[in-house]
């Protein structure tokens, strides 16, 4: 079954946003199993204490993918998507399989949950869809919802990608109308891309410990076309004092 907090005031969706929830309505990147990084680093980086204690949020959480592996794993699941289509098809999976998670519509930058509330974070490619300024807000508030200790997966696409040269700009670091690669073969939304120093400085204005930073590369035989991305795992290194 799936939990349900009171509903979050109303606030007027981005173009981006609005953009994805078209997407999803269409049926396009509704996916049902969950990426091998996100699996990887919830068995590598899950604390030494019960599942069902260990609770994890997914920001962008999409179809539920991720988190549906986690729940059936037994981890206590959360996850949070701009798009309403999404997160009802989120709800809707877990009511069928019987599983227990809570899926929220709220933005990236203004999580609807409190302090240390959280042992992992997830962001599968949904944060690289978000503008700069925003995606760096959504970081500080996913260290302010971890515990101390608790580790967070960022991907963002990587300026490598054959897209990031063809995009038209649109704006604090997102491309779009993308003319060929990845995103235009998915026709996926707007995204951001990044090189490493702008990984990092994701990472810069709070108390973080880079665990680790590891660049993806993937290109079809017989293709030019290149997908990029970056996988981070970084840890909430200490509380601020009130």
């Amino acid at each position: 079954m799936t939990e349900r907090a009171p509903d979050a005031e109303e606030r007027e969706s981005s173009a981006s946003e609005r953009e994805w929830d078209n997407i999803y309505r269409a049926g396009r990147h509704i996916n049902r199993y969950p990426f091998d990084s996100v699996v990887s680093f919830l068995i590598s980086n899950a604390p030494e204490k019960p599942r069902a204690e260990t609770r994890i949020l997914e920001v962008g959480c999409g179809a539920g993918n991720n988190l549906w592996f986690a729940a059936r794993e037994g981890f206590s699941v959360t996850g949070i998507d701009a798009s309403p289509t999404a997160i009802e098809y989120a709800r809707g999976r877990f009511g069928e399989d019987g599983l227990r998670g809570r899926f929220e519509v709220a933005p990236f930058d203004s999580l609807p949950f409190p302090d240390a509330h959280f042992d992992l974070a997830i962001d599968r490619s949904a944060l690289t869809c978000a503008g700069r300024s925003v995606a760096r807000l959504a970081i500080s508030e996913i260290w302010r919802a971890l515990a101390p200790g608790g580790r967070f997966l960022f991907t963002p696409c990587s300026v490598r990608n054959t897209s990031a040269a063809t995009g038209a700009h649109l704006g604090d670091g997102l491309q779009g109308d993308f003319r060929s690669g990845y995103q235009q073969e998915a026709k996926a939304g707007p995204t951001c891309f990044y090189d490493r120093t702008q990984v990092l400085e994701m990472f810069s204005s709070s108390h973080w410990l880079i665990k680790s930073v590891r660049h993806i590369e993937d290109t079809s035989e017989g293709a030019d076309d290149v997908y990029a991305e970056w996988r981070v795992v970084a840890e909430k290194t200490q509380q601020i004092p009130a």
